[in-house]
């Protein structure tokens, strides 16, 4: 999986488990792609506390995962309504079909 979504989708199922100020770094440097120093200074810190308070918020949320597999399961679960719309759509099982539109759009 590409680094960028990976880190996306940690933060969008565990993102919530970090401080409030973990948040604003993480999503400003890794979501919004600032510069480290752009951050550094808007929050009146190093440009080394900001790199490593990324680096430990990406420790904790691979952690987070790891025990957890949200992650894991929600994309496994992706995978399978994928493959039932596939499949409702060779058969043309519409009504199975629309129900598997409907699931994706909700994941």
């Amino acid at each position: 999986m590409e680094k960028f979504v990976e880190q996306t989708l940690l933060y969008d199922f565990y993102g919530e488990l970090l401080t409030k100020r973990q948040q604003q770094v993480y999503e400003n440097v890794v979501l919004e792609d600032y510069s480290i120093s752009e951050v550094a200074e808007e929050l009146g810190i190093s440009r080394q506390g900001v790199h490593d308070m990324i680096k430990r918020c990406n420790k904790s949320l691979e952690e987070y995962e790891e025990k957890l597999h949200l992650v894991e399961k929600f994309i496994h679960i992706r995978e399978k309504v994928h493959e039932i719309h596939l499949l409702t759509a060779k058969y043309g099982a519409k009504d199975i079909e629309t129900i598997s539109n409907e699931i994706l759009e909700e994941l």
